[in-house]
């Protein structure tokens, strides 16, 4: 079974597969469980295959990049590394700036994918230009966006380079499924992958709905997984035969680091699909981006 994603050629690279499944790293390096532990955590995932590692100069103010540089001491070439660049960073000068800071908190000479976290007030072109002139100087490999919904993507589109996106981070998890309305389907026309951040949602009401549910709990038992893998599952599911989400949940306990890595290879029945499906339908109109 392929539980793989492929992002496509572009800027004269390769078509890259990625698994299905990545690791997460928004609030490690805070305090929140020991810092030894999520660099153990982040290898663990590394071991087990899920080698794309997502971190962003937000998380901590930095911090979760310097944990992600000492996961991947010795061995950076096991990772697909993901950093994302604030919006007011993302000028002619200040994202190449953003980007070494990154590079030099991450330990290493290049990001294999660089996003915008979130579109901001700077001119795409002036991003895209940016953001091409760290290509050139081999800083980064691809380049996408994060948050940005159909407009946005549109506009991205129309933009001069913006052809060239690799990927689109936007939140998506069951309980949350309004870019299924628009777009998703705009992307998969477009050849443009999401990345599916929360994808077991993220904290507050609606995660202990979802790991509350009866449904999702009797399906998990019939299946002999858990929820979360349930979830994880269902937000990397093939559609018409091709998968084309990546998630990319965070774990720091080694148990969740090895169900989060076991979930790639478990197939969801049609029968199951619609049950879930049921238990949390998708909208039948365009609502708003889910942002956390």
């Amino acid at each position: 079974m392929d539980t793989s994603v492929t992002l496509k050629a572009t800027n004269g690279l390769p078509a890259v597969s990625l698994p299905a499944i990545g690791q997460g790293t928004w609030y490690m390096g805070e305090g929140l469980n020991p810092r030894a532990a999520e660099v153990k955590a982040l290898q663990q995932g590394l071991d087990l295959g899920l080698t794309l590692i997502d971190t962003a100069e937000m998380y901590g103010d930095g911090e979760a990049e310097k944990v992600v540089g000492k996961a991947l001491e010795g061995r950076r070439d096991d990772a697909f590394l993901v950093s994302k660049v604030y919006p007011w960073n993302a000028g002619r000068r200040s994202a190449i700036a953003a980007c070494e800071a990154s590079l030099k908190r991450l330990g290493t000479d290049y990001l294999d994918l660089y996003l915008l976290h979130w579109p901001g007030s700077i001119p795409l072109e002036e991003t895209l230009e940016a953001f091409e002139k760290l290509q050139a100087d081999g800083k980064i490999k691809r380049f996408g966006v994060s948050n940005c919904d159909l407009g946005e993507m549109q506009e991205l589109a129309w933009t001069e380079g913006g052809d060239q996106c690799a990927v689109n981070q936007v939140l998506y998890h069951l309980g949350s499924r309004g870019i299924e309305h628009a777009l998703l389907p705009w992307q998969r026309e477009h050849s443009i992958p999401t990345m599916a951040y929360c994808p077991l949602a993220q904290g507050g009401r609606l995660r202990r709905e979802l790991f509350g549910n009866a449904e999702l709990n009797t399906i998990a038992g019939d299946l002999g997984v858990t929820v979360p893998q349930l979830l994880l599952a269902w937000a990397i599911r093939p559609v018409n035969g091709q998968r084309d989400v990546i998630a990319i949940p965070k774990a720091v306990q080694p148990a969740h680091v090895q169900q989060n890595a076991d979930a790639l290879t478990l197939t969801l029945s049609d029968e199951i699909l619609s049950r879930l499906n049921n238990a949390f339908p998708a909208p039948n109109r365009k609502t708003p981006l889910d942002i956390v």
